[in-house]
C-alpha cells in the first residue's frame, strides 16, 4: 500500500519505519523536497520525502503526525483535492506548551482537533487514532506487558473498520475500541492531560491504557 505521512518528526518517522518494514511503500511529507530529517529518514528506510501536497496526492492512506497545533495549516498545504475520499488517520494533539510542562489543550471540552479537521476536509475519512500513546508503543504495544487498548473514533463505519483491522494486522493492537463519531476526540484528546501527568509522574512513556471488562 501506498502509505503518505504528513510530518517530519518522531511520531512520523517511528509509523514510517515500521511500515516501510512491513513492506509498505511510504513518503514523509513537509513544506519542502528537501527536509534534512525527511531526508535522513529516507536515507536509512529506503522510504521517500517529497512536499505535503505531493505525498498525499501520492498516497493511498494519509496519517496525520504533524504538531496539532499546525495540522490544519499543513492539510490545507496538502490540499482537498489529495485528501479527497481517502482515509486520513489523525495522530495528531492540540497540545499548547506555552507555559511550559504539563501542556493545556488549545482546543477541548466542546471541540477538538478532530472534529476541526473533519469540518476542514469533510471529502476525507478522519479516523483519530494513535494519540494516546508514547510513539514507540504506538507501533509495539508489546513492549509493555499485559493488555493493551487502543480507543479509536471517525464519522465513517467502513473507514474504522479499515482502520480497527490495520492497527490490528500492522502494529499488533488487539483491543481496538471504536468510540463513535469523530466528536469523540474529545475524549481521546484529553487523556494527553492524565498521560503527561503520568509521564511526569513515572518518568517514562513506558506505558498504555487498558480498558479491563
Amino acid at each position: 500500500m501506498r502509505i503518505a505521512i504528513l510530518g517530519t518528526g518522531d511520531v512520523a518517522q517511528q509509523l514510517g519505519t515500521k511500515l516501510a518494514a512491513i513492506g509498505h511503500q511510504v513518503q514523509l511529507g513537509s513544506r519542502s523536497h528537501d527536509h534534512p530529517s525527511a531526508l535522513a529518514w529516507a536515507a536509512k528506510t529506503g522510504g521517500d520525502t517529497s512536499t505535503f501536497e505531493l505525498v498525499a496526492t501520492w498516497g493511498e492512506v494519509v496519517f496525520n503526525c504533524t504538531s496539532g497545533q499546525h495540522s490544519l495549516k499543513a492539510l490545507r498545504l496538502a490540499g482537498h483535492a489529495a485528501l479527497d475520499g481517502k482515509i486520513l488517520i489523525d495522530v495528531s494533539n492540540p497540545l499548547d506548551f506555552s507555559n511550559g510542562f504539563p501542556p493545556t489543550l488549545s482546543i477541548a471540552n466542546t471541540d477538538s482537533l478532530g472534529e476541526q479537521i473533519q469540518h476542514s476536509f469533510p471529502e476525507a475519512k478522519v479516523v483519530k487514532a494513535l494519540n494516546t500513546v508514547a510513539n514507540h508503543l504506538m507501533v509495539d504495544p508489546g513492549q509493555v506487558d499485559g493488555p493493551a487498548s487502543l480507543p479509536i473514533c471517525g464519522d465513517d463505519a467502513e473507514a474504522k473498520a479499515k482502520v480497527s483491522a490495520w492497527m490490528t494486522e500492522w502494529f499488533g493492537w488487539e483491543d481496538v475500541i471504536d468510540l463513535g463519531p469523530i466528536e469523540s476526540a474529545r475524549a481521546t484528546e484529553a487523556w494527553l492531560l492524565m498521560w503527561t501527568r503520568l509521564y511526569g509522574a513515572l518518568g517514562t512513556g513506558n506505558f498504555h491504557m487498558a480498558i479491563v471488562r
